[in-house]
């Protein structure tokens, strides 16, 4: 189970990052992008160019992830860390000098920083806490050595390592319960969990698609029963143009009769209630007259 210590390993390294304040002009090491500078500016702990981290006795920029190094006789800037021109730095009481050398410390001055060998509060450097910068690489190197001994170690603890408290405030007795948790763990439960979630997921994915397929269905069958009843609507409705708004009664269909085909020029005729015509005038009065 080494692979769960790795994982925070990997996590932790971003959450070790500080800034390095200078004690007298209460500014920060800040690392140029364009050609490896190092100035110092008004701190600002979003900027990832004063970020700085320990990478063992080096000094590495996480914005640039290039480290510290001394350029010639006291100048400074930064370079690919693991290369010859990379520098290792010892620390002691806020003071960084190089390593194996004797050319003074790294002190603050009007153009940036530079080698000295001043030892006042130009050449002490400091986190936003005001804590040394000692200080962390103490805690980084303890916490290493700690992560070291729990991948290579078979009880991936030292129960004679006494009582001493790692940099993220575990001490013995919390880091042996999790070597052992680590250790005795069984994955099976975990891994059962997930299959069951992902069977309820998928039955829930099949119930959905069922639902708004049977949905999307009833939808388009009252759309075509609505266009079916709107064209039989139109079609009655053009029917009903076509025919007479009034049907007319008997009575007017009979005025429209022609008149009989024997009936005279000058002849009057009346039709009577029950439908029969006679003439007005006979042919013996016509005579008489």
């Amino acid at each position: 189970m080494k692979f769960f210590w790795i994982i925070p390993f990997i996590l932790l390294q971003d959450t070790e990052a500080f800034l390095m304040k200078n004690a007298e002009v209460k500014l920060c090491l800040q690392a140029s992008p364009m050609n490896g500078n190092v100035l110092l500016e008004d701190c600002n702990p979003a900027s990832d160019f004063q970020d700085w981290s320990w990478q063992g006795d080096s000094l590495m920029n996480r914005g640039t992830e290039s480290c510290l190094s001394v350029v010639g006789a006291d100048s400074v800037q930064t370079s690919v860390c693991g290369s010859a021109g990379s520098t290792s730095w010892n620390c002691s009481n806020s003071l960084l000098s190089p390593r194996g050398s004797s050319q003074g410390y790294l002190v603050a001055n009007k153009k940036g920083v530079a080698l000295s060998d001043v030892r006042g509060l130009k050449a002490q450097w400091q986190d936003v806490a005001d804590r040394s910068v000692c200080e962390g690489k103490a805690a980084k190197a303890e916490q290493d050595r700690y992560f070291l001994a729990a991948l290579t170690s078979s009880d991936g603890y030292d129960h004679r390592a006494g009582n001493a408290t790692i940099a993220l405030g575990i001490d013995q007795e919390e880091l042996e319960q999790l070597l052992w948790f680590f250790r005795r763990e069984d994955p099976s439960a975990w891994n059962y969990s997930i299959l069951a979630l992902s069977f309820v997921a998928m039955i829930l994915g099949l119930l959905l698609l069922g639902i708004n397929v049977s949905r999307n269905r009833k939808r388009k069958i009252q759309m075509q029963r609505e266009a079916a009843q709107t064209a039989q609507q139109a079609e009655l409705e053009a029917k009903q143009a076509l025919v007479p708004l009034q049907e007319r009664s008997p009575a007017e269909l009979r005025k429209e009769e022609p008149a009989p085909q024997d009936q005279k020029s000058g002849e009057v005729t009346v039709q009577w209630k029950d439908g029969t015509v006679t003439s007005l005038y006979t042919e013996g009065s016509e005579d008489a007259s």
